[in-house]
């Protein structure tokens, strides 16, 4: 189960919002909590986490935390967790070399291999019809700044390559829900929490307090989580060693597939 010894109780999903995000109505953070019956437990939650992760003084402080913040507990018996967050949870080497040692790459090219730019995961998605954000150019430094910062405090070991862990309770990794729209798997998987479908605009209902896409990329989360311990065939692992400080995104395969067929037809 990649890597994990023991099944998780309990999944988390995380759509992050910037270090100052209380008064931004489009984007904050958000938590939604699965049960080993990817059942959503307690309320999605949506602020911003800022105060919640200065005021925790260890891993299970942080987890406790989040489930207070979703109206449930944390049982005291059952804390094993695994946590998708969907923010950038490294930056590329040659980024990380040329602001600690001034060494540059010989040629720069297009943006979507500039190796200052995307990461190797990055160049991976964009090969296979993706089209994910940079944490350089993008403006998202903030939100991939409040993710690592999380990692550091509360799961600093790296259990594989995309995988960190604080070797007890919780293990985390970075999702990409924007990749599981076009994931036939994935949404399949949403359809049990589909309220109702409608032609005219919200076009869809969820149920279990998901109101905002925020919550709804944060069950996304979940589900990859979830997918990575039970399903991990299902996921696009890393093809060749890539640099263990710059992370993998987990995305399902089935979309990065569907997108090839649809790059074909377009340019074949």
């Amino acid at each position: 189960m990649s890597g994990i010894l023991q099944p998780p109780s309990f999944f988390i999903g995380w759509d992050v919002g910037g270090w100052n995000c209380d008064k931004n109505d489009r984007s904050r953070d958000a938590i939604v909590i699965l049960d080993a019956n990817r059942d959503i437990v307690g309320r999605p939650w949506r602020g911003n986490l800022r105060t919640t992760i200065n005021e925790a003084e260890n891993t299970c402080d942080w987890l406790e935390s989040l489930f207070l913040l979703c109206e449930t507990n944390l049982p005291a018996e059952h804390k094993r967790t695994i946590m998708a967050i969907d923010a950038p949870l490294g930056f590329s080497e040659a980024f990380t070399q040329l602001v600690i040692r001034l060494e540059c790459e010989a040629l720069i090219g297009q943006s979507d291999t500039n190796p200052y730019l995307f990461r190797h995961t990055e160049q991976f998605l964009f090969d296979h019809g993706l089209r994910p954000l940079s944490a350089i150019k993008d403006m998202i430094g903030s939100q991939a700044t409040k993710g690592m910062h999380v990692l550091a405090r509360f799961a600093p070991q790296v259990a594989q390559c995309g995988a960190w862990t604080d070797g007890d309770i919780l293990t985390a990794i970075e999702a990409y829900p924007s990749a599981c729209k076009d994931s036939a798997l994935f949404q399949e998987l949403l359809k049990r929490y589909l309220l109702a479908e409608r032609i005219e605009p919200p076009m869809r209902q969820w149920s279990g307090g998901i109101d905002h896409q925020d919550k709804l990329d944060a069950l996304t989360c979940a589900l990859i989580a979830y997918a990575f311990t039970f399903q991990p065939d299902t996921l696009a692992h890393p093809a060749e060693p890539i640099p263990i400080t710059e992370g993998w995104i987990w995305a399902p395969k089935d979309a990065l597939r569907l997108r090839l067929v649809e790059k074909e037809v377009l340019h074949g």
